[in-house]
């Protein structure tokens, strides 16, 4: 038996194409709902940035403060050791060893004071990396407040859409029930391919989807609306509208 025999009813007709309908109908839900992605892919992006920075501030009050704490280490290091110096001075006997204690004294004198010094400006450095790591949590805290209306919105406007969407697809189902299990296997495996649509009316002599001329003994069966034949060109269903 032909495909075309299996739904040259006009009912078959009927049912397939108020099963498109409500593929059409499901479709555009979905790309309905898929349209906030973007928008919320931005947000998230824009929050990712704040976040990175803020992680990136953090980790500089870290740095900061443990350097500090290292040079606080070495400051004490030195100190002993100088403290140590002073009191070998003292029972140095020799000229020329108490020479070289004081030579020792002088260059460690040196070094620790720079240390000290940098030890200084390190307290700087930790205020300056906590005021930057304060400014951006602010600046993260504002824009999740700048974002949380749009956010709410999008969020109700997706319940919405996704409600309306499981409607339709319930209704695609019911709408399914109604047509033939072979011609519903057909129609299904077309939708699964390049196609936006399973079924084209004819257009003039032609199919409607790639306008491959339909022979005439196929356009005659399915002449006035009876029933639907496969396009040789491309493969989907065409059906003359009966205009």
């Amino acid at each position: 038996m032909s495909f075309v025999r299996e739904v040259a009813l006009d009912s078959d007709l009927v049912a397939l194409l108020a099963l498109q309908e409500r593929d059409q109908a499901v479709a555009a839900l979905e790309a309905e709902l898929n349209s906030f992605d973007p928008e919320l892919a931005q947000l998230d992006a824009n929050l990712a940035r704040a976040e990175s920075e803020l992680a990136g501030a953090r980790k500089g009050v870290e740095e900061a403060g443990n350097r500090r704490v290292e040079l606080e280490g070495k400051i004490e290091g030195y100190r002993l050791m100088q403290e140590r110096r002073r009191q070998r001075l003292e029972w140095v006997k020799g000229a020329k060893e108490a020479a070289t204690l004081m030579a020792e004294l002088d260059l460690a004198r040196s070094v620790l004071a720079k240390e000290e010094a940098e030890w200084m400006r390190s307290a700087d450095k930790v205020e300056e990396a906590e005021k930057r790591a304060a400014e951006v949590e602010r600046a993260l805290e504002e824009a999740r407040t700048a974002q949380a209306p749009r956010r709410e919105q999008i969020a109700a406007l997706r319940a919405e859409c996704t409600e309306r969407l499981n409607a339709a697809r319930q209704e695609r189902e019911e709408t399914a029930k109604r047509v033939k299990k072979p011609i519903l296997t057909r129609y299904d495996r077309i939708r699964k391919g390049n196609t936006p649509l399973a079924m084209y009316p004819l257009k003039g002599s032609a199919c409607g989807h790639c306008y491959t001329a339909v022979p005439i003994h196929r356009r005659q069966e399915i002449q006035g609306g009876r029933g639907v034949t496969s396009c040789e060109g491309c493969g989907v269903l065409v059906y003359d509208p009966g205009t």
